[in-house]
């Protein structure tokens, strides 16, 4: 296959103008939201935070997921989600405005950084179904696959760049400057938003209001094994895995004895192994079971491995590894949700995945903060690893259990199993 082929298999779904105005805008505004999250921890790290002090951070950010989760996810099956992007992005970038002017004060008290953190976690739960739901509306059905390794990428790409820019802003022109380029980030986004054409959107009908619609949303889902399985695995990992921004920037800085732009160099360089795993798994046709139980298993084996790194040389390769089997795992149980779930569920399904995997962030924030605390960073690093491979073994065990085969396609859901 040519470069030039392999190329418009990758990027296919780019050739939606919709999807393109979308993907533009979006790459801009996460950029500038990794600017502010890695900015926000560095700053708490330098104002004599601890390891549970990050923790507390990392919890008020994603807390507002794991509360109002459920009740955002049915708000965006009952909104036109176009519409609701556009309002929460105008109210997140406020936020982050807001944290300028705290950082710009001079010296900030940690509990009113973590009060706005707090009023970004809102804007994030609802953002977060709404945005995953509307790039399924994006594109036709042959190409939700490709749209949403590529949105993955679109994240893990940020991840590139946002810490760097972070670390160069913090150093230069300090804190405040970062919250303000993320600010000013928002612009992107909503330009894209305005410029989407709606009639050319493939827009699932507005659910109606009723009684129960969450339960029904939570029983839908313990019916389908290619949703409730990868739900739960994603449980574990988010808790215990996917806390990057408190166990790396004391691995770095407290085990390694590296500095600020050690730490963003290092998230980079992990954050581009994330990007190139990210286009190799937009190139799938379809995504099987057996695709998030391996990734699970790799992930946790990648954790590991890197947890015994000697010294800071060795976290560059070895963030390589982390952060493609990393995005491998998220890609792969994202998707799996998202073309399996039934279109007019896809909001709540989502919502109840934003739950598990971000708003699981509180409770395993916390924990890693006391373990890295108690017995080194390495420790906390290494719990994450054992974690996903003990989440990947439970998952083929249920698999098996339902006689489910791993290697199956998943397909469009349906109400009826329900």
């Amino acid at each position: 296959m040519s470069i030039r082929t392999g190329a418009r298999e990758t990027f296919r779904s780019l050739t939606v103008r919709n999807f393109r105005l979308f993907f533009a805008g979006q790459l801009i505004s996460q950029i500038g939201n990794w600017v502010t999250m890695v900015a926000q921890t560095l700053l708490v790290l330098h104002l004599g935070g601890s390891g549970l002090q990050i923790g507390v951070l990392v919890a008020c950010q994603f807390v507002p997921v794991l509360i109002l989760g459920a009740w955002t996810g049915l708000v965006a099956d009952r909104s036109d989600k176009r519409r609701l992007l556009m309002i929460v992005q105008t109210l997140a970038m406020l936020q982050s405005f807001a944290l300028a002017a705290l950082a710009f004060s001079g010296d900030p008290p940690l509990w009113a950084i973590d009060a706005i953190a707090l009023l970004g976690g809102v804007c994030l739960a609802f953002d977060n179904p709404a945005r995953r739901a509307f790039v399924v509306e994006m594109v036709p059905e042959e190409l939700v696959n490709n749209a949403v390794s590529l949105n993955s990428a679109l994240m893990t790409s940020a991840r590139v760049f946002g810490p760097a820019i972070a670390g160069l802003l913090a150093h230069t022109v300090g804190y405040g400057w970062c919250f303000t380029a993320d600010g000013f980030s928002y612009l992107a986004v909503l330009l894209g938003l305005y410029l989407i054409d709606p009639t050319r959107l493939r827009s699932a009908p507005p659910t109606a209001r009723a009684k129960g619609q969450i339960r029904a949303g939570l029983r839908y889902v313990k019916t389908v094994p290619d949703l409730w399985i990868p739900l739960v695995v994603m449980t574990i990992v988010g808790t215990l895995t996917f806390n990057f921004t408190v166990v790396f920037p004391l691995f770095v800085e407290k085990t390694l004895h590296g500095d600020d732009a050690a730490f963003t160099m290092m998230f980079s360089v992990m954050s581009f192994g994330s990007f190139v795993g990210a286009l190799l798994t937009a190139r799938r046709s379809h995504i099987t079971p057996a695709h998030v139980i391996g990734s699970a298993a790799a992930f946790g084996v990648a954790m590991a491995v890197f947890a015994a790194a000697p010294n800071l040389a060795w976290t560059f390769p070895l963030g390589l590894l982390v952060g493609g089997t990393s995005v491998a795992f998220l890609t792969s149980s994202t998707s799996i949700v998202q073309v399996r779930a039934a279109p007019t569920m896809r909001g709540r399904v989502l919502a109840l995945q934003a739950i598990v995997f971000l708003g699981s962030t509180p409770i395993g924030g916390p924990i890693l903060g006391v373990v890295c605390d108690a017995f080194g960073a390495r420790a906390g690093v290494l719990l994450g690893g054992v974690a996903a491979v003990l989440a990947a073994l439970w998952g083929r065990a249920a698999f098996a259990r339902g006689g489910h085969p791993l290697s199956e396609p998943s397909t469009p859901g349906d109400l009826r199993v329900a």
